[in-house]
């Protein structure tokens, strides 16, 4: 059964990122994204994502806890990158 957990990103900007992360990650792994919405199929497991006016959130599923560290990892990677104009740190995840 997967693990699954639930960043959130407090920002104004979260439909800006959900597209940058989806159009990042397209690159290299399927992706179907939209302004409000995005789908990645990361290797550890997929990530979903919703952006409303306030907030980033994003699922993640992964077989392992190994697993999920890598999924953290890479949105958490690609989001400093992304958002350091707001001193992004990390998501505040949560078991989902």
């Amino acid at each position: 059964m997967p693990i699954r957990e639930t960043g959130t990103f407090e920002t104004p900007n979260a439909s800006k990122y959900l597209q940058q992360l989806c159009k990042h990650f397209a690159h290299k792994v399927p992706v179907d994204y939209d302004a409000a919405r995005g789908e990645a199929s990361l290797p550890p497991g997929p990530a979903v994502m919703t952006a409303t006016g306030e907030a980033l959130r994003i699922e993640i599923s992964a077989e392992s806890d190994e697993g999920m560290a890598k999924a953290r990892f890479i949105i958490d990677d690609h989001l400093k990158r992304f958002a350091h104009r707001e001193a992004f740190e990390g998501m505040a995840w949560t078991a989902a």
